[in-house]
């Protein structure tokens, strides 16, 4: 960490601790604590290596535990790079997948924020084959309930929501496709009989992005797949853009960007993103978890 510092010439020390309780915050100084067995002096800068997948693995699940156990509000991750985790005997596709996998938690999705932009997904990381037969109202009903609580946890206390359509024009009736018909419209009916706030039909995914934007129409998106919702979302904010994690128990954000290793190295990264991170996990980490919940607001 000390030689991180001095890539980016920053006049800031690394402190090494044994425990959250020995982290002294003070100015100019990141308090580290590193898990045990983790032979970072070995790593090499910029290179996919089982070693670095491992360290990556050790830190996540230590900031999880510690999140879980009460003793830090929230996890704020930076990018992994998938290949070096799997080298490692982890397979997992991503963050995402662990963080569900260590709270046990069963339902969660990524949610891409920045400003007034959100938008949650039905599917991520999969063919888009899969993503198509992933479309299934349980899914889309339980992404909608997810998207609503994570809005709710940013201080919007009824939030309007808006669901994608697949195909192009939201299927035209069934002329290009049928599961806005058959799985989209039920799932948008079940959480409107709950009382969430949801645009009463689908919404074609070549306007439902700009009506959100540009007319402030909605406070959140769920889009069906991966490139449909991240597409939007990096061309609204590419540097600046965070990723939520939303249905954990805990907290937890993180840069939405790649590892960059032709860059390591070299100081030239941006950090808006992870300030951007810090700055979500902060404002999620004030807002009581009860008051999420339909109904929870004082």
């Amino acid at each position: 960490m000390q030689w991180a510092f001095g890539v980016i010439g920053a006049p800031c020390r690394a402190r090494s601790i044994g425990s959250v309780a020995e982290a002294a915050f003070a100015p100019g100084t990141l308090d580290v604590l590193e898990p045990g067995g983790v032979q970072l002096d070995r790593l090499q800068i910029g290179k996919v290596q089982a070693l670095a997948g491992q360290a990556a693995y050790e830190f996540i699940v230590t900031a999880i535990d510690l999140a879980q156990a009460g003793d830090v509000a929230a996890v704020i991750t930076s990018a992994i790079n998938k290949e070096a985790l799997h080298l490692a005997g982890h397979k997992f596709d991503g963050h995402t997948e662990l963080f569900a996998w260590r709270t046990g938690t069963r339902k969660v999705t990524m949610m891409l924020a920045s400003g007034h932009f959100r938008v949650t997904h039905v599917s991520t990381h999969c063919a888009l084959r899969q993503a198509v037969e992933r479309c299934k109202t349980e899914r889309i009903l339980d992404v909608i309930r997810l998207t609503d609580e994570g809005i709710r946890r940013m201080g919007i206390a009824t939030p309007h929501l808006a669901v994608a359509g697949l195909n192009p024009h939201a299927g035209e009736g069934g002329i290009f496709g049928v599961e806005e018909i058959e799985q989209i419209q039920p799932a948008i009916e079940l959480a409107r009989r709950e009382g969430l706030n949801v645009y009463p039909s689908p919404v074609p995914g070549d306007t439902v992005f700009v009506r959100m934007r540009e007319g402030r129409e909605f406070d959140g998106v769920v889009a069906q797949y991966h490139d449909q919702g991240h597409v939007a979302a990096k061309l609204l904010d590419f540097w600046g853009g965070v990723n939520i994690t939303l249905g954990l128990p805990i907290i937890r954000t993180s840069v939405d960007h790649g590892t960059a290793f032709d860059i390591a190295g070299t100081g030239k990264a941006r950090p808006d993103s992870l300030i951007n991170a810090i700055a979500y996990a902060r404002q999620m980490a004030l807002i009581p978890a009860h008051m999420a919940l339909p109904g929870g607001e004082e």
